[in-house]
């Protein structure tokens, strides 16, 4: 941490490529090779300021006219001094530039650590720390507002404030064992109880708030399923618009799952093409059909796509082994091809895959009116698919002030402190002398403290910021 770190913290193939640079000597290294058209060296120069002038990395030839930031600690994204060079994007000036650095003994920077020293530093918590890795993932307006609230501190915050009230139970109860000799209460019983309650409901509301956040991070997940070449990996193309997925008249083509991420009415879903199901000796289409089974059960909606040209006992067969998986789910049932068939056969096939609903999918969160005809090559009624999805969706409405979990290393913690409280509560209303009630008490502390990287791993803190990208 005391070394000073270099990193190309833009991706290839645009304008302008941006080099930045934090630590101790990170100022002295850039000002070896860099001279300002005008005005004083780099040394010399006040913070946040921008300073035009040449890169000479060989002392000899001018490699580029760039543009130096300064920003001297504790001012910086990472509390220490930090330059940002912006020059040209050519691959070859930045490869050099990198190089000269590299050679004046800077370090190059390993994933996530300027954002890695910006929290050992103490310019953010560990939550707004990984909302940073949210905010630039984030595909839809309400990922972008929920990562910008954890940014900005808003569960840090609601953490900070369920901390204080527990300090202060804390306080309390060490007090009464420091005069346990005088028998001593400094609390009413009755009071803590109360206290206890308030925070559990506001961690409970947190942790209830997870499965919305995450939806809302990693998208809604939606699986496509059915039997082989009624065209599932059709609609999926046709849903992402783009060539995903293998298209073939030949059965079993998708033996493997397949997913992409699509932004639909402002939210982001995560489809699912899954291999078809029915009855097969192949190992690997086996594999494919129970992975397709695997997913259709985590999906929170779920699309059966019917092929009209089938025969009735055909489709029972699959109603039977596809609509008691999607118990609870929000269930679509599309009859694909409804361009290549006459239409008294297409209004048949429609009644009888509505009687295997109403008989296999009772417990399907399924209206009369999902059930209709699509031609997902032709893009017919995709229109109302969209619409169905959004609206099946179930994301509430996310301002740019709730807070929200999106984090699953957040929700855990949470839901150890869930624990940890109620086992505080039961101690309490079951009369337990101070000590029995001190420790799930001082544990809550613990794995709320977690969350906020006040009481943390390096192991931990390695498998947050791996995931981060260079440069950041």
């Amino acid at each position: 941490m005391n070394d000073t770190i270099c990193a190309l913290a833009t991706p290839q193939g645009g304008a302008i490529s941006v080099i930045r640079i934090s630590g101790d000597k990170a100022i002295e290294y850039v000002s070896r090779i860099f001279t300002p058209r005008k005005g004083v060296s780099l040394v010399e120069r006040r913070t946040h300021t921008v300073v035009f002038g040449d890169i000479c990395t060989d002392g000899k030839e001018i490699l580029d006219e760039v543009l130096v930031t300064i920003m001297r600690g504790p001012h910086s994204y990472t509390g220490e001094d930090s330059i940002e060079i912006s020059c040209h994007a050519s691959s070859y000036i930045t490869q050099q530039l990198l190089l000269a650095l590299l050679d004046m003994g800077a370090r190059q920077a390993a994933p996530g650590e300027f954002t890695m020293r910006a929290f050992m530093n103490g310019k953010m918590d560990l939550s707004s720390a990984e909302a940073v890795a949210d905010l630039i993932a984030s595909t839809s307006r309400a990922s972008h507002r929920l990562a910008m609230n954890q940014l900005k501190g808003g569960f840090s915050n609601e953490l900070g404030k369920l901390r204080d009230k527990l300090l202060k139970l804390t306080t309390l109860m060490e007090l009464e064992l420091d005069f346990s000799e005088e028998d001593v209460a400094f609390a009413d019983r009755q009071e803590l109880q109360a206290l206890c309650q308030e925070v559990e409901t506001v961690m409970t509301r947190l942790a209830d708030s997870f499965s919305v956040g995450n939806a809302v991070k990693n998208g809604v997940p939606v699986a496509i399923v059915g039997e082989t070449n009624t065209g599932k990996s059709t609609l999926l193309n046709a849903l992402l618009r783009e060539d995903r997925a293998i298209v073939s008249d030949i059965s079993g083509t998708t033996r493997d799952t397949i997913e992409g991420m699509m932004n639909i009415g402002g939210v982001a879903f995560r489809f699912i093409d899954t291999a078809g199901v029915r009855e097969t000796e192949d190992v690997v289409e086996q594999i494919g059909i129970e992975r397709a089974i695997e997913q259709l059960k985590k999906s929170s909606i779920a699309i059966w796509l019917i092929d009209p040209t089938s025969d009735d006992i055909k489709i029972e067969e699959l109603a039977k082994k596809i609509l008691p998986e999607c118990d609870g789910k929000k269930l679509a049932v599309l009859v694909n091809k409804c361009d290549a068939i006459e239409q008294t056969q297409l209004s048949q096939k429609i009644e009888w895959s509505r009687q295997m609903v109403e008989r296999y999918g009772k417990k399907a969160e399924w209206e009369s009116g999902d059930l209709w005809a699509i031609s997902a090559k032709e893009g017919i009624n995709m229109q109302r698919l969209e619409e169905f999805l959004v609206r099946s969706a179930s994301i509430p409405a996310i301002s740019s002030q709730d807070v929200v979990v999106t984090n699953a290393r957040h929700y855990e913690a949470l839901k150890r402190a869930l624990d940890n409280i109620k086992e505080v509560q039961t101690g309490l209303a079951g009369g337990l002398p101070g000590d029995l009630v001190s420790e799930p008490l001082r544990a809550t502390i613990r794995n709320l403290s977690e969350i906020l990287g006040e009481m943390t791993t390096d192991e931990v803190l390695g498998n947050i910021f791996a995931n981060f990208c260079i440069g950041k």
